[in-house]
């Protein structure tokens, strides 16, 4: 009994040594192997950082205390003697490294990863000046097609207005011959409108003819009595295609040949062997009395006698057409 009581209380205690130790150097092989995961996922965590960057990507965060990780786990070791229970909690606590350094590995990474963004940020300027460009073309092609039909619109209103003046010259001139006096080659009609000289003309030939322009004294004498017919009883002065515009003193008419004959107005002469002459009356003084300050030729209503009158006077006009 002697030596089994002695042997126990050889053999327990070397036991008990022994356990302790496996116990001690687990947890140092715990924790040598648990900085070893930290620092790993440091660098892990650093070339995720990198590559978000180099991708323009937003930051995500990732589980800090992820399960299984030695941060969070606690170790507790439980120790029974041969006599009773005894529980002891340890804490491993992992030793702590500093951050590792950017190899040049991680840095040709992350210019690469740079890189790669800026290749694909080029790629999608590319895409859009390509869709502008189509875009551009598009536009051109709409604008010349625009222009051409511009251009037809111009020329089929131009071609309008073209025909609508052969029209009215046409409706005028048959007007004139209808409405008018017709006199061998040519017609003569009045109108009532009160027109300078130079517009009356330019009326004359919107309506397909000229301003009068008596050839002989047989046209201004048939021409004298269709005026006296048309504004009798009263006395109207009607512009004529006559004038002196070039030179004072050449007459002319509107088409540019010289007038070869006149018939002014002249002051009523005393009968012979009444006594001396009075002067001479104011309203009815020879003609041509204006010089240059008026050089258009009117024809009076009642006798056909002319008058020269101050160009941009406003009177009646006749109007020619050829028949």
């Amino acid at each position: 009994m002697q030596a089994a009581w002695l042997l126990g209380a050889l053999v327990v205690p070397q036991l008990l040594g022994f356990s302790h130790g496996a116990r001690g150097a687990d947890r140092e092989w715990e924790g040598v192997w648990g900085g070893a995961q930290e620092e790993e996922r440091e660098r892990e965590a650093l070339m995720l950082k990198h590559l978000q960057e180099a991708l323009g990507l937003p930051a995500g965060r990732g589980d800090e205390n992820p399960e299984g990780t030695p941060e969070d786990k606690e170790t507790w070791w439980t120790e029974e003697d041969g006599q009773g229970e005894e529980e002891e909690e340890t804490t491993v606590t992992p030793s702590s490294s500093p951050s590792p350094s950017p190899t040049p590995e991680d840095t040709v990474t992350y210019i690469l990863g740079r890189l790669a963004g800026l290749d694909a940020g080029l790629h999608q300027l590319h895409v859009r000046l390509h869709a502008l460009d189509t875009r551009v073309v598009e536009l051109t092609r709409g604008l010349r097609q625009l222009r051409e039909a511009t251009s037809d619109t111009r020329d089929a209103v131009q071609a309008l207005q073209e025909a609508q003046s052969r029209a009215e010259r046409e409706h005028g001139r048959l007007e004139g011959c209808l409405k008018g006096l017709r006199l061998g080659h040519k017609c003569f009609l009045l109108s009532r409108d009160f027109e300078a000289q130079a517009a009356a003309q330019a009326r004359c030939v919107a309506r397909g003819g000229s301003l009068a322009q008596p050839a002989d004294r047989q046209q201004m004498e048939a021409l004298a009595r269709y005026l006296r017919a048309a504004l009798a009883p009263y006395n109207w002065p009607v512009w004529l295609g006559v004038h002196d515009r070039r030179s004072e003193g050449l007459y002319l008419f509107e088409n540019g040949q010289r007038v070869s004959f006149f018939a002014w107005h002249r002051a009523p002469r005393p009968e012979p062997g009444a006594g001396p002459s009075p002067a001479p009356h104011p309203l009815s003084p020879n003609q041509p009395n204006g010089g240059t300050l008026e050089n258009c030729v009117a024809q009076a209503s009642d006798d056909g006698s002319w008058w020269d009158h101050d160009c941009e006077r406003r009177l009646y006009y006749v109007c020619e057409y050829p028949f």
